[in-house]
């Protein structure tokens, strides 16, 4: 049964207003602990953009920290008390652990959960099923479903998906597979869930397609200017900054994510160390030329929307 303390979306305006996620780095030291004070300064940074914050995503390199660590992340950013929602990612494929993390997120004002596809182990329909409706009965928030296939080596199904709608605590998806026609298909498969687009690039599409907003790993390095786009893109039917976001987002993933933002990041001053955790390793990144390329794009188009 559903957990009877869980949140009415609709009750919930931090969510309904909020359009851009950020799905935040985990900024390390040398020693490759977490650096808390750059954390700090990063999330107060999205904040004064207005951008909710998603912990502990694939960009936050969630799956690479001890659980110690994860819940030091959560205490920190939750101490902060930040004025804009925070969203917590649930990875992962061992079960009772995940119910465990939601155990341990129930003494911190977390607004939302994203849940992805099981990683690893490749679950089918009926499996995939049995796997989100555990967590979403567990939740005591709204929870945004994840399809990112190029990570966990399966899709959602759309059947699972038009079955899990009916959830009270399923509140969104967020739909990472690359394709506005997949992201059509998935949404004809459940029209009551709200839709992010989970590729930065493809947001002008996805929202012709009926995205509501953008979950980003873009917003990390331009948070206002990723703001901007979001607001733009939703506003304009025929947006003219659709190329220029689409080079900038697919510099990003040049090398696997999140090696390219934190490269830049550094590159920006907001980083003093754009360090990873292994499996990732910064060398990965043979050219930032395009990176940097996109770096200057993008300001020069804030800039120009600026001054219109």
């Amino acid at each position: 049964m559903p957990n009877q303390n869980s949140i009415p979306t609709a009750g919930n305006e931090r969510l309904q207003q909020t359009t851009l996620w950020t799905a935040l780095i985990t900024p390390f030291s040398p020693d490759e602990s977490i650096d808390f004070t750059t954390l700090t300064q990063l999330a107060k940074e999205q904040e004064a953009a207005g951008n909710g914050i998603l912990l502990l995503g694939s960009t936050g390199e969630a799956l690479a920290l001890t659980i110690t660590e994860q819940q030091e992340v959560i205490r920190h950013i939750c101490a902060l008390e930040l004025s804009v929602p925070l969203m917590v990612g649930v990875g992962g494929f061992q079960l009772q652990q995940q119910i465990q993390w939601l155990d341990f997120l129930n003494d911190f004002p977390v607004d939302a959960l994203l849940i992805p596809v099981p990683l690893y182990a490749k679950p089918g329909a009926t499996s995939q099923l049995k796997w989100f409706n555990n967590l979403l009965d567990a939740s005591h928030w709204p929870c945004m479903l994840y399809n990112v296939p190029s990570r966990t080596g399966v899709a959602l199904d759309e059947q699972t998906l038009s079955s899990l709608a009916n959830h009270p605590n399923a509140w969104a998806v967020k739909e990472a597979s690359g394709s506005v026609e997949a992201f059509t298909r998935y949404r004809n498969a459940a029209p009551s869930l709200q839709f992010f687009c989970g590729d930065d690039g493809l947001l002008v599409d996805f929202v012709a397609a009926g995205a509501c907003g953008l979950v980003s790993v873009a917003a990390n390095a331009w948070p206002e200017a990723t703001a901007h786009y979001v607001r733009q893109s939703l506003n304009l039917a025929t947006p003219n900054f659709k190329t220029l976001w689409q080079q900038a987002g697919n510099s990003l993933f040049c090398a696997a994510n999140p090696i390219p933002v934190k490269a830049l990041m550094q590159y920006q001053g907001r980083l003093k160390n754009a360090g990873l955790r292994p499996p990732l390793y910064s060398e990965e990144l043979q050219e930032l030329t395009p990176v940097l390329n996109a770096d200057t794009a993008i300001h020069q188009w804030m800039e120009t929307c600026q001054n219109q």
